[in-house]
């Protein structure tokens, strides 16, 4: 990594973390590049915050109390921000050397675009996955005040503090990295699976309200089939979420168009995951338009 040996990167690291003690040691090993690493930690009960001191970042403490803005958002707001760009990470990546040496050359051009596109890796019960179509690009690299995350219909709970698949929406010109993250979580299935129950009510509650309104909140990523890759991600949600055997849809693009099944025990696995968090999140939406239902009958009644 000779580009970035002998200087800091006028950036800083901004890594949304709870209860990641597992993950945070590689995750900060793999910041050396970075002027500034803060870790934005939500009273973690385990040594999240003492992990992160001993690598030398910076800990702030978050304390959500529900609506906009979550935690990074917070973060972006309110922290004094002395560096000309900003990297959003998740505890639960590492920066790759090569993906440095390319963020590096892109700071240095003159003509360096306003935010970046990076490409999260997905890693899976030890593996990296070549097949699948579970890696995707996220904006994570922006100059700082040139970006803020989607405004959606504010519905989290308080325990749902970050961002879940909100995006950052930015004016101006937006590039691509090429060399992805490595994005692997060391929590365990029961963990994971844990956490996509929570995301998959959060969801529910968001298209619920898509589907009453049309829309998803003040502000949001606008969906486009020739956009960059967050635009057609929405551009594609916006349509398969009306499906009416969505779970099975989203099976057969992962397992069979993406080739998911070349992943082997590991592949099917993560297909059927993908598979049941879109059911949950379905059935929690019938749950939800059904007791509106019966509020509305029961109001009628009553008057």
């Amino acid at each position: 990594m000779t580009l970035v040996a002998n200087k800091k990167l006028p950036l800083t690291v901004l890594i949304a973390a709870k209860n990641e003690a597992i993950n945070l040691p590689r995750c900060l090993e793999a910041l050396k590049p970075a002027q500034r690493v803060v870790v934005l930690d939500s009273d973690s009960e385990d040594a999240t915050a003492t992990i992160a001191q001993h690598h030398g970042a910076e800990v702030v403490q978050f304390k959500y109390e529900g609506g906009y803005p979550k935690k990074r958002q917070w973060a972006l707001d309110n922290l004094v921000i002395e560096t000309p760009w900003v990297f959003l990470l998740d505890a639960d990546e590492v920066v790759p050397s090569g993906l440095w040496a390319e963020i590096a050359v892109e700071l240095e051009r003159p003509d360096s675009r306003d935010a970046y596109l990076v490409r999260k890796g997905f890693h899976f019960l030890g593996r990296p996955f070549r097949y699948g179509g579970f890696s995707h690009a996220a904006l994570l690299l922006l100059r700082t005040g040139h970006g803020r995350f989607e405004h959606l219909f504010e519905n989290s709970p308080i325990d749902l503090d970050m961002e879940v698949h909100e995006r950052v929406v930015v004016q101006g010109q937006v590039g691509q990295l090429k060399t992805a993250l490595i994005h692997e979580d060391f929590k365990g299935l029961e963990a994971y699976i844990a956490r996509h129950n929570h995301y998959s009510s959060w969801e529910a509650r968001l298209r619920y309200h898509y589907l009453k309104t049309g829309w998803y909140g003040e502000t949001t990523i606008k969906p486009r089939l020739f956009g960059n890759t967050q635009e057609r991600r929405r551009f594609f949600k916006s349509f398969v979420v009306r499906l009416p055997f969505e779970p099975q849809a989203w099976f057969f693009y992962h397992y069979f168009l993406r080739l998911g099944f070349l992943e082997g025990r590991a592949g099917l696995i993560a297909c059927q995951i993908r598979s049941s968090y879109i059911a949950q999140t379905r059935a929690k939406l019938y749950e939800l338009k059904k007791g509106a239902h019966w509020s509305s009958t029961q109001n009628r009644g009553f008057l």
